[in-house]
């Protein structure tokens, strides 16, 4: 898998093993939003850039589409943030779409690709 989301504690308190903990859960939700017009995850498509944790479990996501154009583009967000406060033990989540960079096909896993027959 193409490994795109940076997901990082933005404070030193958070011990490695609560920050693996919480990454694998919250990647686990994030692989729960789909495009309604692509049949793969936000996570596997690339769409994630970057996930900020606070010592307070306070969340922000930077997140892109892959057009700015997109159809769901204002519904989609807050399905991420929705997903993500399903995480036990966070507090919030703030999501921000970005389109720097743009996103492009070679963000996709490889699972994402076979899905979607590009490989």
């Amino acid at each position: 898998m193409t490994d795109t989301a940076n997901i990082e504690p933005t404070s030193p308190q958070l011990s490695q093993e609560q920050l693996d903990r919480l990454t694998d859960l919250m990647i686990g939700k994030l692989k729960t939003v789909y495009d309604p017009e692509i049949p793969v995850d936000i996570y596997e498509m690339g769409l994630i850039y970057k996930v900020d944790i606070s010592d307070d479990l306070d969340v922000a996501i930077d997140m892109t589409l892959t057009a700015p154009g997109c159809p769901v583009a204002g519904e989609m967000p807050e399905w991420v943030r929705d997903a993500v406060l399903k995480v036990p033990g966070v507090r919030s989540c703030k999501v921000d779409l970005v389109f720097d960079p743009p996103w492009t096909p070679d963000l996709m896993s490889d699972e994402a690709k076979l899905a979607l027959n590009m490989l």
